[in-house]
């Protein structure tokens, strides 16, 4: 018999996160998270996500084993943003049996309904500003740096459990061999046309770190304001992500957009980490993992495109074009093979346009799912 328990001390937390391990053990393309970045973003008082957010955690257990897990997520501040009473689900993972995904998903509409929920939106982890999405095309690759995976049956058991698509996510692959370099063979003209509006193109100064994060923030609050599933970062989440990605961030790759020091865009491109954590048993980085991470850096090839924008006034400037013209430049010049851009809303048709027209390929599709409880 199957039962469903919420989620209540550390050991049934600890249970929650591996799930995934067991179930994916002879996947090759399964990438594990860090465990320890796991146990913190699901942790009250570690992560600043729950500063404005209750997250319930839900495990579907037999009498010896896990057989699934869901989050439950009232999410106060993109309810505030957006003016709605919507609740989320995340960090689903289940056999495959409609009956358990069933059970799991009912458990939450319940306690999200307790908490005056109206509709049911996911996979979020736990938001738009983590990994979310259900891959639903490109089973073939192992996921990049902070996009998710899952099983293929889990379209057939989220549908069944009445939820239908709200819209589609795309990630588009770029080879460096086979890139149009238009923008790179304009790279000279762009930044000239920029200089003209007074606009420089530069690296992220890692030794002002701290005050180029607090400006980055507002820019991204501000480009991305209108994106469906938007929700603006707080201080206390874009510094913790931040300090996250400072670790893995390499500055030539990280790209700024600045008009007499004012910063009105930016590009940050990340190397693809996964082709490490994909080693890293268990997602524990002790005692082995850390320097299988610290080592790996250098042989890393890939990069994923992890946010490009640029604040209203200052777009079809050229801006966007000479951030993807100097990634493009500086991926020939080292050793980067391909990138991701990831990820685009299947309706952003500017967006996929521009990545379509230097030979950019949709490879990977994910979705987001919604239901009125």
């Amino acid at each position: 018999m199957i039962r469903i328990q919420t989620v209540v001390n550390k050991k049934m937390l600890r249970e929650f996160i591996d799930f995934p391990h067991a179930l994916y053990k002879d996947d090759k393309n399964y990438v594990p998270e860090l465990f320890i970045a796991q146990r913190d973003l699901l942790t009250p008082g570690k992560h600043p996500f729950h500063e404005n957010a209750t997250v319930q955690l839900f495990l579907a257990t037999d009498e010896r084993t896990v057989k699934g897990r869901i989050a439950a997520i009232v999410n106060r501040r993109s309810n505030d943003f957006n003016n709605a009473t919507d609740g989320f689900f995340g960090f689903f993972d289940c056999v495959n049996d409609k009956e358990i995904a069933k059970q799991l998903f009912e458990a939450a509409e319940s306690w999200l309904k307790s908490e005056g929920m109206t509709t049911l939106i996911g996979p979020v982890n736990p938001s738009t500003n983590e990994t979310c999405g259900l891959l639903i095309e490109g089973f073939d690759r192992p996921p990049v740096v902070m996009m998710p995976y899952n099983k293929p049956y889990y379209l057939d058991l989220i549908e069944s459990a009445g939820l239908s698509k709200e819209t589609d996510l795309l990630a588009w692959r770029l080879e460096t061999d086979t890139v149009n370099e238009r923008s790179v063979n304009l790279h000279k003209a762009l930044e000239e046309r920029l200089a003209r509006h007074h606009i420089v193109i530069r690296n992220i100064d890692m030794k002002n770190f701290k005050n180029e994060a607090k400006r980055l923030r507002e820019v991204y609050n501000a480009a991305w304001d209108r994106n469906l599933g938007f929700v603006p970062m707080t201080n206390n989440e874009f510094d913790y992500l931040a300090k996250d990605l400072k670790m893995i961030l390499n500055p030539k790759f990280c790209l700024v957009a600045e008009k007499e020091g004012k910063i009105v865009g930016f590009a940050l491109a990340l190397p693809d980490i996964n082709q490490i954590l994909i080693k890293i048993k268990r997602g524990r980085l002790f005692p082995f993992g850390l320097f299988k991470l610290l080592l790996g850096l250098k042989k890393v090839n890939e990069l994923r495109i992890i946010a490009l924008g640029v604040i209203e006034g200052y777009k079809k400037l050229g801006i966007e074009a000479c951030f993807y013209a100097t990634i493009i430049e500086r991926a020939h010049q080292g050793n980067i093979k391909a990138g991701e851009g990831s990820w685009i809303l299947e309706d952003n048709f500017l967006m996929n346009k521009g990545i379509q027209s230097i030979n950019g390929k949709v490879y990977k599709k994910y979705r987001l799912f919604e239901k009125k409880i």
